[in-house]
């Protein structure tokens, strides 16, 4: 009796442990490796709902919103303006922005202004707005924050003179379904590969978001 209870695996039972063991590994791995991933999507998806919530806010308040994106806390929130606003893009064929000028031109402007008009016109402030998550960051009461692991790689639009790495990059929005092309890239972690990175490419004349695999580039019609 003694005997039988001590009798030690067979072979075929070793080899069933073997084959769970070696299913829930495989599992762990490619979970492993999924996750990031996923967390990549999300955080796309949270930003271009953001823009599409601005999008849709600047239009219906006839206010000036802009998405703030905070490189290097990794988080994204947005702002609203308290006076109308015009913002001097380089892109000529952005629909939002004021018109381009030469530097003759701006100079006669500006010193009209300061002859003729007294003080000039108050630049707008912006101010966070707690709509749909998004509250008052500055305190640490708002902001949304990308998904575990994923940053940004850079942000460029149509005011930038090239695409920034750090600090803070904005969108701006304006009434009557006007924005500014803008190339975003998010990427897991600090990687470089291309497989790694999604970019969120704004159309200007709707507001639209697109979604390319790996690194797009803004390009500006010329």
């Amino acid at each position: 009796m003694r005997r039988a209870t001590r009798r030690g695996l067979t072979l075929i039972e070793i080899i069933v442990v073997i084959a769970i063991m070696a299913l829930f590994v495989a599992v762990a791995i490619g979970g492993s490796m999924q996750l990031p991933s996923a967390r990549l999507r999300r955080s796309t998806t949270m930003i271009a709902s953001a823009i599409k919530v601005a999008y849709t806010r600047a239009t219906a308040t006839s206010r000036d919103l802009r998405l703030v994106m905070d490189l290097d806390q990794k988080k994204i929130w947005l702002e609203e303006s308290d006076v109308p606003m015009l913002a001097q893009a380089k892109d000529k064929s952005a629909t939002g922005g004021a018109d381009p000028m030469n530097q003759l031109e701006q100079a006669a402007i500006a010193e009209g202004a300061r002859i003729m008009k007294g003080p000039s016109i108050p630049k707008p402030r912006f101010h966070t707005i707690a709509v749909y998550g998004f509250g008052d960051v500055e305190a640490g009461k708002g902001g949304k924050p990308l998904q575990r692991g994923i940053t940004f790689r850079s942000v460029q639009t149509t005011h930038d003179d090239a695409p920034r790495t750090s600090g803070r990059a904005y969108v701006y929005f304006w009434p009557g379904g006007r924005t500014e092309r803008a190339s975003i890239q998010l990427r897991i972690g600090d990687s470089g590969e291309e497989s790694r990175t999604l970019t969120l490419l704004v159309s200007p004349l709707t507001g639209k978001v697109t979604v390319k695999g790996g690194p797009a580039e803004l390009v500006v019609p010329t």
